[in-house]
């Protein structure tokens, strides 16, 4: 089974076992997220975990799931409201429970696919580890703005490094999705995990780098912070660029939150 696999399915339980542990009115309260609340973030998990599982399935069978979501987005529906629509008679406990077992059956079910089957996506096709890695990524990023919402302390694992990772891979496509020419060589990153290790990313530079913590890292990336919002040291006009607008998921371009706007204290 794939490590990317193994993780998934952890942060999957981890967010579960969270989860359960709000207060009910707590389920309707709208985050620091585009005013979603804990239910539309369960939703959006959801709907895109048993998407994942027809992908799985090949072309075929995921176009029409494809062609159904481009036409609804093309009509002027969010996510937001797909996902309501699709799940609007569950309750906060129903949704909970499919969810969490959903995502746990596609963990497993990536993990058990071949590394070399090629995925379709609303993007561009993807191998299963960086599919795998794309799921983690939105599981663990949309948990941290429920844990914002509740002023929740949340510990963090070398696991995050699947989020830098596709934090450094996205860096070209942060500006190709802008229609931006990219400006250059991607910047040296070097970055301290949850553990101590040392990550790092490309050759070491002193005039085109990012340094500091991995959890600053991902959560600029994944835009649950601006980077002024962070300690991380950001050295050079690319570097600077990159991490102004740095966005590591799928769709189309995205604004980071303004400085002081995610985060416990907001």
């Amino acid at each position: 089974m794939l490590q990317v696999s193994r993780d998934f399915k952890d942060e999957v339980d981890e967010l579960h076992a969270f989860l359960t542990t709000l207060a009910p009115e707590d389920w309707d309260r709208e985050t620091g997220f585009m005013e979603w609340t804990p239910w539309d973030v369960v939703a959006h998990l959801h709907y895109f975990d048993l998407v994942s599982r027809v992908s799985l399935e090949g072309e075929e069978a995921f176009a029409p799931e494809r062609n159904a979501l481009i036409q609804a987005v093309a009509k002027g529906r969010t996510n937001k409201e797909i996902a309501r629509e699709r799940f609007e008679g569950l309750d906060a406990k129903a949704l909970l429970e499919a969810w969490h077992q959903t995502a746990r059956a596609l963990a497993d079910a990536l993990g058990s696919a071949e590394p070399k089957q090629r995925l379709p996506w609303f993007g561009p096709d993807m191998g299963v580890p960086m599919f795998t890695t794309a799921r983690y990524m939105e599981t663990w990023a949309h948990a941290q703005e429920i844990y914002d919402l509740v002023g929740a302390q949340r510990s963090h694992t070398d696991r995050i490094k699947n989020v830098a990772t596709i934090g450094v891979k996205t860096f070209g496509w942060t500006f190709v999705n802008r229609g931006l020419e990219v400006p250059g060589p991607m910047p040296y990153v070097r970055l301290v995990a949850p553990s101590g290790e040392i990550w790092e990313w490309g050759e070491p530079d002193e005039a085109e780098c990012v340094r500091g913590d991995a959890l600053d890292f991902c959560q600029v990336v994944t835009q649950g912070r601006n980077v002024a919002d962070t300690a991380l040291e950001v050295t050079g006009p690319v570097a600077t660029r990159w991490m102004s607008i740095a966005q590591c998921f799928a769709g189309g371009a995205v604004d980071p939150p303004p400085p002081g706007t995610r985060g416990p204290a907001a």
